[in-house]
């Protein structure tokens, strides 16, 4: 299954398994986030009931993306300006696509395993 999403004012097709670089997002490597503005989801041809998608995440690193040089030169006034910029970005890996569904139960028999842990 495939959905595109968007996050940081660009879109992304994703499935599960694939790795993308998007605008900085909130969270630590390791934790786990849900991309919510799901535009567009499909398997096979046939398109699914988005309202019913979600994608979930796992944030691998916090990174830089690629030096941009910034040069403003003005002809014949000696004016010359240099800058660098390197803007923050998120690497994800997407763990799941798929329906609510399907994922809420596997999120309720974890939260159910660790109360049970806790009172032995």
């Amino acid at each position: 299954m495939f959905a595109v999403v968007r996050t940081g004012g660009k879109q992304y097709r994703v499935a599960a398994g694939d790795k993308i670089a998007v605008e900085k997002l909130a969270g630590d490597a390791g934790e786990t986030i849900t991309l919510g503005d799901v535009l567009l989801a499909g398997s096979d041809g046939e398109v699914a009931d988005v309202s019913k998608v979600t994608v979930s995440a796992e944030i691998i690193a916090q990174a830089k993306s690629e030096k941009v040089t910034v040069f403003k030169k003005r002809r014949r006034h000696n004016y010359r300006r240099k800058a660098g910029h390197r803007q923050q970005m998120t690497l994800l890996r997407i763990v799941s696509v798929g329906d609510e569904k399907k994922a809420a139960p596997k999120k309720q028999a974890a939260a159910e395993e660790a109360p049970a842990a806790d009172a032995e």
